[in-house]
């Protein structure tokens, strides 16, 4: 610890004498600084031991010595030292008074004692309690990495909290606490996640301090990672400010979480590549092969009912690797396999039916739809995706899956969602899809000639046609609903025939024709 004023009355070669403030003797010494300025305060940082032979003061002014005192205590000068024997043979009684009115420690300095032997056990002490730091900090280092190798994570997290007299966590990219030392942290940990999404959204390298009466502890944090993006986040809780070396701790935890976080990217990258291979076999139509390739690594995947998601960007500076983390920050919570392999713009993730992660993947489309309905809470620069999502399916029928999560997305696209389930499209009605500007101008190309015969007064052939359509071609029900002879009606369908060149009698075309009558109309 840093040298005191009781550590320096200690010291038997300087022979000092307290003659005030004796209960104030802990104090901290930062420095010790001679001047005979009458006002020494404006050069002054705080932590001073100043040291005087009252040359140019008063010093048995009552007055004078009160204004003086104040001043030094004001300006955080932890002691006054007075050397005697030089201008004054003992310390004036007007100086002692005003220290014990001020309660700063007030030093007598015999004459035989030089005040530069006071300023050399100072900064003797001052670079003792340094190296100790240092030492300390290096033993430190070497316990942490020792535990780092041996156990992980969660071993450094205790050594970590055991060097701070505190506790310390780590979150993952999504926020989520992966482990706490001691155990008994994981609430406290759990109560500062918006914090750490908070300190997720700034580039890294970065750090927050946490406290106040909503707390327990002042609490670190520190973002970890290289990455536009941080890839995890460090929490060190402690009842008070950290000191030298429990400051060398944390950031020999920062760096070798860092090393641990960009090693696991490297081996994520492997197993991106592992787990495109495998997609790549699925998609072929190869099960077998895929599955030997995925091995144990995304093998218990395939042995259950899976999902496929296929994601594509909007807007954002990387929406599909926000999403590739949630994704996979939830299976690995859940202890569940889950695929996530880019695709070009796109982003494929293969994960199990019912699990974390497509959970997770619903989740996050969800709340990104609920942040763009209310505009006061965006900033327009959120990352926004369109996403697919196939119904149950296995290996087998990869490919189907794929295509099942292609069409969601694509529905998804048009209607301006964040994210369509393949199963809602079979629930629903396919009339919503010819809004697509394709299809109108297909209707239109289709219908443009009976529209423009009927611009001419000749007859009414397009609501002829819609209701022999809609009357499945039933001759009387359709001129029944037209009020005309059926005769009539015969006779304005074999014109709509003529003029568009194509027979009433192909169910492809009375199919077009009807898709394109409800094109039209649903403008």
């Amino acid at each position: 610890m840093p040298p005191t004023l009781a550590s320096l009355v200690h010291h038997s070669a300087l022979k000092l004498t307290v003659r005030a403030g004796e209960d104030r003797l802990d104090v901290p010494v930062r420095w010790a600084h001679v001047s005979e300025l009458a006002d020494p305060v404006p050069y002054m940082e705080g932590g001073e031991l100043l040291l005087i032979t009252a040359l140019k003061l008063d010093a048995e002014d009552p007055e004078v010595m009160r204004r003086y005192v104040k001043r030094l205590a004001g300006a955080g000068v932890v002691g006054l030292g007075f050397a005697v024997g030089v201008n004054y043979e003992e310390i004036p009684k007007a100086l002692v008074d005003a220290a014990e009115e001020e309660g700063l420690p007030l030093l007598e300095v015999p004459r035989r004692t030089p005040f530069l032997a006071i300023s050399k056990a100072v900064s003797a002490a001052i670079a003792a309690d340094q190296y100790r730091a240092v030492t300390a900090g290096f033993a430190a280092q070497r316990e942490l990495t020792k535990q780092a190798l041996n156990a992980g994570p969660e071993g450094l997290l205790a050594a970590l909290a055991a060097q701070v007299d505190g506790w310390a966590a780590l979150y993952d990219a999504s926020g989520a606490v992966v482990a706490t030392a001691p155990e008994w942290a994981g609430r406290r940990a759990a109560r500062l996640t918006a914090e750490v999404e908070r300190l997720r959204e700034r580039p890294a390298p970065a750090s927050s301090v946490v406290g106040g009466p909503d707390y327990e502890d002042r609490v670190e944090l520190h973002s970890l990672g290289t990455g536009r993006r941080p890839r995890a986040a460090l929490a060190v809780g402690t009842a008070a400010a950290l000191g030298t070396a429990e400051r060398y701790a944390v950031h020999s935890a920062i760096a070798l979480l860092t090393l641990t976080t960009e090693r696991s990217r490297s081996l994520h990258a492997a197993e991106q590549r592992i787990g495109a291979a495998v997609l790549r076999m699925l998609l072929a139509g190869e099960p077998d092969h895929a599955r030997a390739v995925a091995g144990d690594l995304y093998g218990g995947l395939l042995d259950a009912p899976f999902r496929m998601v296929v994601a594509e960007p909007v807007s954002g500076a990387d929406p599909l690797g926000a999403l590739a983390e949630t994704v996979e920050a939830a299976a690995a919570r859940s202890g569940e396999a889950v695929l996530a392999v880019p695709e070009g713009e796109r982003l494929v993730v293969l994960a199990a039916d019912g699990g974390a992660a497509v959970a997770a993947c619903v989740a996050h489309a969800t709340a990104l739809e609920t942040a763009r309905a209310v505009p006061e809470q965006t900033t327009g620069e959120e990352d926004e995706l369109v996403v697919g999502l196939s119904a149950p399916s296995g290996p087998i029928a990869a490919a189907a899956a794929y295509k099942q999560a292609e069409q969601a997305l694509s529905v998804a696209r048009r209607r301006g969602r964040f994210l369509v389930e393949h199963e809602q499209l079979a629930a629903g009605s396919v009339l919503p899809l010819l809004a697509d500007d394709a299809v109108k101008a297909f209707a239109d190309g289709l219908l443009r000639a009976l529209h423009e015969h009927d611009a001419t007064g000749r007859g009414d052939l397009v609501a002829s046609l819609r209701a022999w359509l809609s009357r499945h071609g039933q001759w009387d029900a359709a001129a029944a609903d037209l009020g005309v002879h059926r005769h009539t009606l015969r006779y304005r369908m074999r014109r709509v025939e003529e003029i568009l060149g194509r027979s009433l009698d192909d169910p492809d075309v009375r199919m077009e024709l009807w898709l394109a009558l409800k094109a039209t109309t649903s403008e």
